[in-house]
């Protein structure tokens, strides 16, 4: 990752009031983050009862009020709602008057850069796209994980250096992200986190049906080491029986998953011929292996769907 140039002091921002619009896992701690860099919280606006929560739990005694208020009160505006919310957020805030020129418009969503505050920037505001590459929880160790977190980067060139002093000010790295590239740098991520998630929480729903009783302390130690492992390795990291073209072993996985946990089938084949797919690629799955393999896995496919019925019309 190539190192940002060290922001010069007359691009860095100066000491901001800052407002959160959508009190999410999100908005909150980037505001402590920011406040801890000597910028002052002013407002926020939440609606549920888990949003008043965190809000009150991150940033106490800041005023909790509706999102244009929020915008009246602050220099800097964080916008940290859902992805499909906030083009009509944004659209909204600007027909509305709420946007004042000059005001510093920041969104946190991983799929836009900065074209979805285009109607904020004919208002006059300077808009700029800070996501965060890291999973949140809405509580004070969102703030901590922020330091050495990648933050994804699109900003007018002009406001370049601004957007990056933020994210250093916060304890994050910089990631420059062009406009175009937004939905792919997200898709990437998503791969690699969110499917993540899933693939941790059925491992250790199976390994519980099998009568291990902490599946948690079990997966610690492997899984750490297989990211590591593939962090530092890539596809060379690859291993167990698809790499190796074990594919009786495999027959057998499936077969016992489809009897104990068929919700896991799909996902397993998937992965399964993802796998050997770059395995036998990068030269580690032999080529006289891989056919009796990847036939294995065309079978078992098969008959997952010979066993949900027949596929005709007139079903």
């Amino acid at each position: 990752m190539n190192q940002p140039a060290e922001p010069r002091a007359e691009d860095r921002p100066a000491r901001l009031a800052v407002g959160v619009v959508g009190a999410g896992r999100v908005g909150p701690a980037l505001a402590a983050a920011l406040q801890l860099a000597g910028h002052r919280p002013v407002a926020v606006s939440a609606v549920s009862d888990a949003s008043v929560r965190r809000a009150a739990a991150l940033l106490p005694d800041v005023p909790i009020v509706p999102p244009g208020q929020v915008l009246a009160l602050s220099d800097l505006v964080l916008l940290t709602v859902p992805d499909d919310a906030l083009s009509g957020l944004v659209e909204g805030l600007a027909e509305t008057g709420a946007v004042r020129p000059g005001q510093l418009l920041v969104h946190t969503s991983g799929r836009y850069g900065v074209k979805v505050l285009d109607p904020a920037l004919r208002a006059g505001a300077l808009p700029l796209a800070l996501h965060p590459a890291m999973t949140f929880t809405g509580t004070s160790v969102d703030v901590q994980r922020l330091a050495g977190c990648s933050f994804g980067v699109t900003a007018p060139e002009e406001l370049r250096l601004a957007a990056e002093a933020l994210v250093i000010e916060m304890g994050g790295e910089p990631e420059w992200i062009e406009e175009a590239n937004r939905p792919l740098y997200h898709a990437a991520l998503a791969l690699g986190a969110n499917h993540l998630v899933t693939l941790v929480a059925q491992s250790m729903d199976v390994l519980r049906t099998a009568g291990v009783a902490a599946p948690d302390r079990m997966l610690g130690p492997l899984l750490g080491a297989a990211l590591d492992n593939a962090l530092r390795s890539g596809d060379a990291a690859l291993t167990g029986p698809v790499a190796r073209g074990d594919a009786g072993t495999v027959a057998a996985h499936v077969a016992e998953l489809r009897k104990h946990a068929p919700g896991t089938v799909a996902g397993y084949l998937a992965m399964a011929r993802t796998t050997a797919d770059r395995a036998l690629a990068h030269g580690l799955l032999k080529p006289e292996l891989a056919e009796d393999l990847l036939g294995v896995l065309a079978d078992t496919s098969a008959g997952a769907a010979d066993a949900d019925g027949p596929q005709g019309d007139d079903r």
